[in-house]
């Protein structure tokens, strides 16, 4: 009788340990089981999960709701391409993400400024992941604008389609930006299909790498909320311009913190 009870006291304390870390992820881990496999339910959830986030690969930005929000709020907006004619050769073709298509180059050059204040870039894209996109960047730039608005002078905004990172590098180079601000959706995973990034590059280039950018991950409802997003990224703004620099010698403000308290013991 001994044997049994400890055997269901270590069954209960397993379930605890279970239920503890669901509660503490949304990653798969701790599933219930049936025989040797998986439940019904898990299996069906999994199906789901990877249902959308191959969507999330195929999905097109919404360009005219994108477009309409912006103006609503008295911001003017331009929307380019990269030099990927289509999603499929854009998910083939890495490198035709990267760089802009001949018309939107010429485009965005015409509006090159020459104010002495410093210019900042926000670039709107689909990424890996256009619903991120449509669901998170119109909220972040609603909570970056007042927080970054009194020392930049701010471009048009650019959503740009079929768009990888570096794009912002020759969005930026063309519209004469000291900063640029890349909101673009992430490689969907079977957790989040919806996950939004930023990246942040000081006097954008073709050539910059990604060592020379801070990036700022995992932004949506459920994750990094876009108003702290929002105050992350007027952190790396500001301190941009004081250091004249982005990138690895610029740190998180978080990872900051983390080190001071690990140094005070706390």
């Amino acid at each position: 009788m001994s044997d049994n009870r400890a055997a269901l006291a270590t069954k209960g304390d397993a379930t605890l340990i279970e239920g503890d870390l669901r509660a503490l992820t949304p990653a798969r881990v701790a599933l219930a089981r049936t025989g040797n496999s998986i439940t019904t339910h898990d299996t069906l959830a999994f199906a789901r999960d990877h249902a959308q986030a191959r969507d999330a690969v195929h999905a097109h930005l919404s360009l005219p709701t994108l477009l309409n929000e912006l103006r609503a709020r008295g911001l003017e907006a331009v929307a380019v391409k990269s030099a990927a004619p289509d999603r499929a050769t854009y998910l083939r073709r890495p490198d035709l993400g990267r760089t802009l298509s001949t018309s939107a180059k010429a485009a965005l050059q015409s509006e090159r400024g020459d104010n002495a204040k410093p210019r900042l870039t926000i670039i709107v894209a689909d990424g890996l992941s256009a619903l991120a996109t449509d669901r998170n960047a119109i909220a972040v730039i609603d909570s970056l604008l007042p927080l970054v608005q009194p020392e930049w002078e701010l471009t048009r905004i650019v959503i740009a389609e079929q768009a990888r990172v570096a794009l912002g590098d020759e969005i930026g180079e063309a519209l004469g930006a000291q900063l640029t601000v890349v909101l673009i959706g992430e490689r969907p995973g079977l957790s989040a299909a919806d996950s939004l990034g930023a990246y942040i590059t000081w006097e954008p280039r073709i050539g910059r790498t990604n060592a020379e950018r801070n990036c700022i991950s995992n932004i949506r409802t459920e994750g990094l909320s876009p108003q702290a997003a929002a105050q992350r990224i007027a952190f790396f703004a500001k301190e941009a311009g004081l250091l004249r620099l982005t990138g690895t010698a610029l740190k998180d403000p978080s990872e900051q913190l983390m080190l001071s308290d690990s140094e005070s013991g706390s």
